[in-house]
Formats: C-alpha cells, sequence, structure tokens
C-alpha cells in the first residue's frame, strides 16, 4: 500500500515538472506578492459577514480559522479585506462567542467561562487590526488575558480555560495549550506589560534540544506544595516528560513559541537569548530536505501550515537566512499562480496554497478538494510569505496597502464631456479613437509576467487612475463601456486591484451609472440600456456594492416574456447582438427566466451560435458570439462547490446538448498552440482570448492560449494590431482573457462560478466523440504522447534510484 502511494506520488510529481517546464520557469515565492494573491483568495472563501464555515459543524463558524485569515491579510497589507472579520467579532458582537462558553448557550451564564487562548488570540488579533484591544466587543483582552493567567496551584504561569463564576468550576476542564501560551506571550507583550508567570511556563516546555511540546502534562510526583494536585500528580517540564512519551515534537508549538520569545524579548524581557537560539539551532536542523518542516503527532511530514509558522519566526529571528529562503521555494511550490496555472483547474483559484506540493500537482488536474484545508494551508503559509513577525504585527507595523496607481495623478488638462451611451457606429472599432494615457505610467520590471505587464498596460489607460477617456474629431469622451471592460480585463489578470477598485467605485457613482446605463444628459425621457447595464450589475457583484440588487432590477424590467431584453429610449441598441444578450443573462444568473431558452433557440446547426439574436435558422455562426454564449450557459450564481460532471440541477437536455456542441465547435478552430486565425490567416488574438475563456468556463485547458498570448506581448505591455506592429487598445484590452487563461467568470470574487465542467459523463457519444477532438488547444498529439513518454521515464528513473538504494541499505 505504502510502495502504491510512494509511486503515485513520483508520478504526480514527474506531471507537475513537466507543466512546469512547459509553462516556463516558475520563481520562487520570496517575495510579498504571493501573500498579497493569497490574501486576495482567501478573501473569496469569506461569507458577506466575514465568517467562514465550521467543519465540525454547528451553528457558530470557525473563529479560529476566522482569525488565521486576518493575520495573513493583514501580513500581506491587504488588512481592509479583513475588515469583515473584525466588523462581525467586534462591532457585531461575536468574539464573545469565540473566548466564552456564551455562544453554545447564549443567556445561560455562560460568559463566564473564559477560553484562556482564545482570548489571547483574540486579543493579538485586536491589536493586528487596529482596534481598541481594552475595549474589544465590550471586553478588556488585556485583562481577560492576563486574568486567564494562573497564579497559583497546579497550573501556575499557564494560561488557562477556567471559570470566573466557581458555581460553574467544575464544568471546565483545563484544555488550554502551548498555542495560547504563545499568543498571550505575544498579545501582552505588544500591550507592554509581560507577564513574567506566563512567560517561564512557556520556557518549561521547551526540552533539552531546543523543541517545544503542544501539549501541557501532568505527571506522578512526591513533591509537595502547592504545585501539586491533591492526587499527586504536578504538570510536567518538557525533559520530565520525554520519559513517558508525553513531549513529542511539534513544529508548529515551536515555531510560535520562537515568536513568543522574540515578542517578549522585544518588550524588555531578559534571559531569552540562549532558549531563542537553541530553538533556531534545532529548526534549522529538523528542515526536510525539500525545504519544509512538519507539525506534531499527526502532521510530522513536510506542509505548508507548519512552514508558514516556522518561516515567519525564523525570518523575524535572523541567522537563518538559507533555512529561510529554502523554506520559501518550499512553499512557492505548493501555490496556484499565473505561470503556471493559467488554463487548467486552478486558473480560478490562483493565490491558493495547498498543504503540500504534492496536493498542489493533484489539484492542477483535478481542482481543490478539501476547500477548509486549503483555507487553514493558505492562511498560515502567507505568513511565511510576508515575513511579518508577530510582535510587528501586533504593534500595527504592518505593510502598506499595494498601491499600483500614484495617489496624486497628474491632472486632466483636457475637458471632459459625458459621452452619448449610444453604440458605436457600425463597423467603428473602439480602438479608431484616440485612448488617452494617465500620467505619469505604472512601470514594470523586465522580468514581470505577461500577465503583470498587460496589467499595468491597461491601468495606464485609467485617466486619473479611475476610467478610460477617447478623443474622437477633437472632442474627449469618458468610454464608460471600455471601462468596464477593463475592469473585467484586470479582474481576469488578478491584477492592479488599486486600479480595479478605482475604476469600479467610478462606474458606479450615480452620475456614472445614469450616463452609462439610462443614457443621461442625452435622452429626454425615461431610458435603460440592457449591455451596460448587465456589465454594471456584474462590476458592482465583484465589488460586493448595494447597488448591484437595483441594477439588477432596472435589467430585468427591460426583459420581455419571450426572454429578449429590449432597450428603451432615443439611443436603445437596435443591433441585438448574441453577445449583449449573453451579458444580460449573465448578470442574471440567479433568475434567467426565458432568456436562456432563446438563446437556446438560435443555435446554428454547427453548434455555433450567430452574431445576431435575430438570425431564427443558421447553418453556422460567429465564434466570438459562441464564445459569449458558452461563458452564459455555463454560469451560474458563485458557490464553492465544484462545478459538475454531470447535467446539473435545473438544466434540460436541450441545455446539456447545446453547450456541449457549442464547446466541441470552439476547438474547431485553435491551431496546435491555441490561437484562432483571422480571415487572412493570421493569429487573431482577441478572438484567440474569446475563444479559450469560453473553454475555460467549461473545464477545458487554455493553457497552449496563454503562452501563445504571453509571448506577443508588445514592450510596452500591450498586443498590437495588424502589420505596423502599433499596439492597439482594444486588442489589448480583449487579450486579457487569453493571457491570464482564464475567463472573468473565473477569477477572485466573482458573482459567478460555471455550473458544469466537460466532458460530461452523460453527453451522447456524438458530442463526446466532438468533444474529446478540442480537448486540448495546447499541444498536437505527439507532444502530448511524448510527455507522457517522458512522465513515465521519470518514473522509472525513480523507482531505479529506490531500487538501488534499498539493495545498498541491505549490504
Amino acid at each position: 500500500m505504502r510502495r502504491g502511494y510512494l509511486a503515485a506520488s513520483a508520478f504526480a510529481v514527474s506531471v507537475a515538472v513537466i507543466a512546469a517546464l512547459l509553462s516556463g520557469t516558475a520563481t520562487a515565492a520570496n517575495d510579498p506578492g504571493a501573500a498579497k494573491a493569497s490574501s486576495r483568495w482567501l478573501a473569496t472563501k469569506l461569507k458577506p459577514d466575514g465568517t467562514l464555515e465550521n467543519p465540525n459543524g454547528g451553528s457558530l463558524p470557525d473563529h479560529g480559522l476566522m482569525l488565521d485569515v486576518l493575520f495573513a491579510m493583514y501580513a500581506a497589507g491587504e488588512g481592509a479585506r479583513a475588515e469583515p472579520i473584525v466588523k462581525f467579532l467586534d462591532e457585531q458582537g461575536h468574539a464573545t462567542d469565540y473566548f466564552t462558553w456564551d455562544g453554545l448557550a447564549p443567556g445561560a451564564g455562560y460568559d463566564k467561562i473564559i477560553v484562556g487562548g482564545a482570548a489571547a488570540k483574540t486579543l493579538v488579533a485586536a491589536q493586528v487590526s487596529g482596534r481598541n484591544p481594552r475595549n474589544f466587543d465590550g471586553y478588556d483582552l488585556v485583562a481577560e488575558t492576563q486574568g486567564a493567567i494562573m497564579r497559583k496551584g497546579p497550573d501556575k504561569g499557564r494560561i488557562s480555560d477556567y471559570a470566573k463564576d466557581p458555581a460553574l468550576a467544575d464544568a471546565v476542564s483545563n484544555n488550554a495549550n502551548m498555542f495560547g501560551q504563545a499568543l498571550g506571550v505575544i498579545g501582552l507583550a505588544a500591550a507592554g506589560v509581560n507577564d513574567r508567570l506566563a512567560l517561564d511556563k512557556l520556557l518549561s516546555q521547551q526540552c533539552s534540544e531546543g523543541y517545544f511540546r503542544v501539549l501541557f502534562a501532568y505527571i506522578p510526583t512526591k513533591e509537595t506544595g502547592d504545585h501539586v494536585t491533591p492526587d499527586g500528580r504536578k504538570v510536567s517540564t518538557c525533559d520530565e516528560g520525554k520519559p513517558l512519551d508525553l513531549s513529542p515534537t511539534d513544529g508548529d508549538a515551536t515555531g510560535l513559541a520562537l515568536s513568543a520569545m522574540l515578542a517578549a524579548k522585544k518588550a524588555g524581557a531578559a534571559g531569552l537569548d540562549a532558549p531563542i537560539a537553541k530553538t533556531v539551532s534545532w529548526l534549522k536542523a529538523n528542515q526536510s530536505p525539500g525545504g519544509g518542516w512538519g507539525g506534531g503527532v499527526g502532521t510530522e511530514a513536510p506542509n505548508t501550515n507548519s512552514t508558514g509558522l516556522i518561516l515567519q519566526a525564523l525570518a523575524d529571528a535572523g541567522g537563518a537566512d538559507a533555512a529561510v529562503d529554502k523554506g520559501l521555494r518550499y512553499l512557492g511550490s505548493a501555490q496556484a499562480n499565473a505561470a503556471a496555472d493559467s488554463g487548467n483547474k486552478l486558473a480560478g483559484e490562483l493565490g491558493a496554497i495547498a498543504y503540500d506540493p504534492a496536493s498542489y500537482a493533484a489539484a492542477r488536474s483535478s481542482g481543490i478538494n478539501g476547500l477548509d484545508t486549503w483555507i487553514r494551508a493558505s492562511a498560515q503559509a502567507s505568513l511565511g510569505l510576508s515575513q511579518i513577525g508577530f510582535y510587528s504585527l501586533a504593534k500595527g507595523k504592518v505593510p502598506p496597502p499595494a498601491i499600483d496607481v500614484p495617489e496624486n495623478p497628474a491632472p486632466v488638462t483636457t475637458t471632459t464631456t459625458i459621452a452619448p451611451p449610444m453604440p458605436k457606429k457600425p463597423g467603428t472599432p473602439r480602438a479608431s479613437a484616440s485612448v488617452r494615457m494617465r500620467t505619469p505610467a505604472i512601470t514594470t520590471p523586465d522580468t514581470a509576467t505577461p500577465a503583470s505587464r498587460l496589467g499595468a498596460y491597461l491601468a495606464n489607460r485609467l485617466v486619473g487612475g479611475d476610467h478610460v477617456e477617447v478623443t474622437e474629431d477633437g472632442k474627449t469622451y469618458v468610454d464608460y463601456d471600455a471601462t468596464a471592460d477593463l475592469v473585467l480585463a484586470l479582474r481576469a489578470l488578478d491584477q492592479q486591484p488599486d486600479s480595479v477598485a478605482r475604476a469600479s467605485q467610478f462606474l458606479l457613482k450615480p452620475e456614472a451609472v445614469k450616463a452609462y446605463g439610462h443614457g443621461a444628459p442625452y435622452e429626454q425621457g425615461e431610458a435603460s440600456y440592457a449591455g451596460p447595464l448587465a456589465k454594471l450589475v456584474l462590476v458592482a457583484e465583484f465589488a460586493k456594492a448595494d447597488v448591484a440588487g437595483q441594477l439588477r432590477a432596472d435589467l430585468v424590467k427591460l426583459r420581455g416574456a419571450d426572454g429578449e431584453f429590449t432597450d428603451t429610449g432615443s439611443f436603445a441598441d437596435a443591433d441585438e447582438t448574441v453577445e449583449r444578450h449573453a451579458w444580460a443573462v449573465l448578470a442574471t444568473a440567479a433568475d434567467p427566466g426565458p432568456a436562456v431558452e432563446l438563446l437556446l433557440s438560435r443555435q446554428c446547426a454547427d453548434g455555433t451560435f450567430p452574431k445576431h439574436l435575430d438570425t431564427a435558422e443558421c447553418g453556422s455562426g460567429d465564434l466570438a458570439a459562441t464564445a459569449a454564449a458558452v461563458t452564459a450557459l455555463a454560469a451560474r450564481p458563485h458557490t464553492d462547490a465544484a462545478p459538475t460532471a454531470r447535467r446539473p440541477d435545473g438544466w434540460t437536455e436541450r441545455r446539456v446538448s447545446a453547450f456541449v456542441s457549442a464547446v466541441g465547435a470552439l476547438g474547431v478552430r485553435p491551431d496546435g498552440h491555441g490561437m484562432v486565425t483571422g480571415e487572412g490567416g493570421e493569429a487573431d488574438a482577441a478572438l484567440s482570448a474569446a475563444v479559450a475563456a469560453a473553454r475555460q468556463t467549461a473545464g477545458l485547458d487554455a493553457s497552449g492560449t496563454a503562452r501563445s498570448l504571453g509571448g506577443l506581448v508588445q514592450a510596452d505591455g500591450g498586443f498590437a494590431k495588424g502589420a505596423d506592429g502599433q499596439t492597439d487598445f482594444s486588442t489589448s484590452l480583449a487579450a486579457a482573457q487569453g493571457v491570464a487563461g482564464r475567463s472573468w467568470l473565473t477569477a477572485a470574487d466573482s458573482p459567478l462560478s460555471p455550473a458544469v465542467r466537460l466532458p460530461l459523463s452523460e453527453a451522447r457519444s456524438a458530442d463526446t466523440q466532438a468533444l474529446a477532438a478540442a480537448q486540448s488547444d495546447a499541444q498536437p498529439a505527439w507532444v502530448i504522447w511524448g510527455l507522457v513518454g517522458l512522465a513515465v521515464l521519470l518514473l522509472l528513473t525513480v523507482l531505479a534510484l529506490v531500487f538501488v538504494l534499498r539493495r545498498f541499505t541491505k549490504k
């Protein structure tokens, strides 16, 4: 059984190595950018009220994990993303549900039972988030933590679980451990009130080798005194517990204890140099060859959780640069990133960190299984990526928020006039107008990824940092449609979050909504436009803005009994396209009504969709329209549940068949490198990106397109159109999803998610055969088989080495 597991692991690692070679050399996640990406991913897993599901069930959320996420976000400079957590605990009064028993039985007096470790952790959270730790949810958490330190008796010095009401004392068992002890030492140090009793009790749990155990353990003793229980037992030191197997090594406890000792020392505690040095030496000596560390009993194998806590402490301690660098590379080998994962099953989970590299390798092809494990790993591993010590965190010394545009951009010198929200003239591309640049420009290093370079190029088109302007016939206009498309493009790229936030805020201002969605000031009467309203709904839902509901209600008013969305007003869009209808379907995914059936009725004989919605019958349609239709058909309101490989609930057989055949039609045109050619035989970046994004939404590989488009990025970060080599804004905007290797629909914070992934186990044979020919956009068959052969060769090499080593060992 164990040999089979090792062989499977070796094969998985071999495949992961090959994938990394194909996608380019991945750099070690040794800078705060990886931590920021992790925080952005973690933010997508929070419920709107800032909570996380408790995997053990019950009505209460997982408060401890929520605080781990909070620590990770602040350490990464993304503290604003943790605000819902802080509000839930402090302003909404739920912190006591965590550090007392009141949440288990409200009103029964159990608020008098204090969970010492939870009180200490909440104290640190209040400090890290900049709240008043002496009035958090109405409690003085400094005093509560001090009160949890036993001042006499067998648990003297221990941060304990206890009852303030003596009548409840028998109901409490003291299950406090070294995690709570360490967090209490950190919180009190940051508050300027080092407690020597708590610190000495922590030091007693360090074994002579240098590690710390996690559980306090009682042992029989013939000693007498206040520290002995009535039945003749005492809390042992770490060394005293070793003969009874009560002191196993624990990497997590050791890392957190190191952080606690460093905090106490910085707050003025003496006598800590020797135990700190001993701890650092033990950690350096017990790092695995791969760079990771394990935890305690049951988690002894190297993992990202333990490695993150240990790296945070080692980086804070200093003197272990080589070990820290090696550990950072280990964490990077388990994190989903754009360079390696655009187009595979992790394309919508960029920034997520797996429990170990093998789990990451498996998820690249199968997706995330066990979301709770990934959230825990990402939160604690992120601390190792950020390298901000717990004392600095608690003292508010956190990185500043990411700024990707200047705070005071150069003023716009031209007069800005609100553009009429009518569509462009037929056949007139957006790029025919001159797109204004913002100054000063955002720059990226030469080594930046294609996604980063394209993200900077697009953000540089935001005048004033928040909107796109175009100049036509000497007049300057705000291009709301381009601004909305740019926001979604940056969402897909997972780049320039500050630019995304500012542009979203601009679009959702009442005056912008009136101009873009309702035609002010040009319309003389009531007017509403489906396309703009649909995009505004999605921008608002991404930003979790309250205005989304009203925008959607305005959009639904335009939907007729047949499912068609009809604009009103003098500048109504008479050119009703499938793409426009698809936007409206996406924005009303929770209740699309008859709009989906109308879309299905327009499908052409070959599986494609026509450009115009009024095309009743067609033999073959338009690839861009087909890509839009596929995305609309696949979408559902966001859920953490993985897309199904069977017919989704609520889907008709007609929808399943139409979806499968449409995705199959998208796979006909791409060449062996994932690119679609235009009428002139040249690769069409915009069309290639649209097709790749739709295929990725359907669960198919789009990495070939991502690599090919990445190689076409110009020196300024944009894309050229035509033979002149001039960078074109519209093409650059449209190429974003292709460079990302995914649709904006699967991006972080997306209000939607795919309902289905192909191939379907229930798909009819003809559809399955058509789809099978289009499974990969990246490589011809001989390359795939060559890679399989290489994987097998690597596997055989590993097995041969194992055999030789076994022979050598026996000798």
